[in-house]
């Protein structure tokens, strides 16, 4: 009889035990390190009182911003990037002259994870007027960059101290769209790769389309896909888009029209189907209004949208079998014009940057409706443009 009770005891623990393995995976995925040191770094146009990149420390478990001061001088950062090993980072010095030329600049930044402080390592031109984005491909060796007024794309290598080579690849838009004022010529404003990087997508406002290109990961090379590109509203005016993390559907923010347009995404042959457009605005606004932003929580649950001139976040559900978008509704972002927003490494907060108010406000996310609820957090800093967290050390 003993003998039973212990096989039995055993075979008990030796279950739990299995069930506790089998378990780990699902619960460590979900678990926010919220005792890691993070730094914010904040992107800026330079023509008021900025004078650059501007960094702070982040506290993930309250939420904190604490001012680190300038990190790095250099002109109009709008745009920035952090490299994967959390080593460099890349800015689009968003100029329509560089050195005498039609063209902006990128320049590439060591990083102190102590003090925060960037070095510049060296800049080059951007191949085209006003740069506005930059990325990474997925292995960290290149950036793409979208220059708006040069209405092109352009691939740079990354040498291994951080520097910046000669484009690899260069591919000129060509075209507009029915909007005069905003569509008479292409203008380029987003670029990434895909997840599996074979490909890379480039949203273009002037031409209203999504334009397709095969990335050579050996050779950082552009190629056009078949189809070379997918068409989107006459006078969206499309800016950035984002991929749900199943990879499976893309929404893009059309700036021009206020709404959001979902896409099923099919990554072998990387190519997009249209599903629905929404708006971002609520039935009873009639103002001006320009879209800037778009986000999907880490969860996959919630995207997120900035509207410039209703100066709100709009919030939407996401079906995860469909991909349709649902209104949560809309939430004053604090300040006017928010041009940039970012969640932070933990997923439960959302800040903005307010580019006419010169501030930025933070939100928490709640994990169950994706309501944003104002920390009464307000950081001043001069005409922010981007937000970009990294882990310190």
């Amino acid at each position: 009889m003993t003998k039973t009770i212990s096989r039995r005891r055993c075979l008990h623990v030796l279950i739990v035990l299995l069930s506790l393995v089998a378990a780990g995976p699902a619960q460590n995925s979900s678990v926010k390190d919220s005792s890691a040191n993070y730094f914010l770094y904040v992107g800026t146009y330079t023509a008021k009182e900025s004078k650059g990149i501007y960094a702070y420390r982040f506290n993930a478990k309250s939420g904190e911003l604490t001012p680190m001061g300038l990190a790095a001088e250099t002109k109009n950062p709008s745009f920035i990037a952090i490299d994967p090993t959390n080593r460099f980072l890349y800015a689009v010095n968003e100029v329509s002259d560089y050195t005498g030329a039609s063209s902006g600049a990128i320049s590439a930044f060591s990083i102190n994870r102590q003090t925060g402080k960037l070095t510049l390592l060296n800049q080059v031109a951007s191949r085209g007027a006003d740069p506005c984005y930059i990325s990474f491909d997925k292995s960290g060796k290149y950036v793409l960059v979208a220059n708006y007024t040069g209405g092109n794309v352009a691939v740079f290598p990354l040498q291994p101290d951080g520097r910046i080579g000669e484009a690899t690849a260069f591919i000129q838009h060509t075209g507009s769209s029915v909007n005069n004022e905003r569509q008479e010529a292409p203008h380029a404003h987003w670029i990434e790769t895909t997840a599996d990087n074979r490909f890379a997508v480039a949203v273009d406002l002037g031409l209203d389309e999504l334009l397709v290109y095969h990335f050579g990961a050996k050779t950082g090379a552009l190629a056009a896909n078949s189809p070379p590109y997918v068409k989107l509203d006459a006078g969206a005016g499309p800016r950035h888009l984002a991929f749900d993390p199943n990879g499976k559907f893309a929404y893009v923010v059309n700036e021009l029209q206020s709404s959001i347009t979902a896409f099923s995404y099919d990554s072998t042959p990387g190519t997009f189907q249209k599903l629905k457009t929404v708006s971002t605005l609520p039935k009873d606004f009639s103002g001006k209004n320009d879209t800037a932003e778009i986000e999907v929580h880490p969860s996959g649950k919630f995207l997120f949208a900035s509207n410039r001139g209703h100066d709100s976040i709009a919030v939407f559900s996401i079906d995860g079998q469909t991909g349709e978008l649902t209104s949560a509704g809309d939430y004053s972002t604090g300040g006017k014009i928010p041009r940039n927003f970012t969640i932070d490494p933990t997923g439960e907060f959302l800040y903005v940057a307010n580019q006419d108010t010169n501030n930025i406000v933070s939100f928490r996310i709640d994990a169950a409706s994706g309501k944003l609820t104002p920390t009464k957090q307000n950081v001043n800093v001069p005409e922010p443009v981007c937000l970009k967290f990294m882990r310190a050390e």
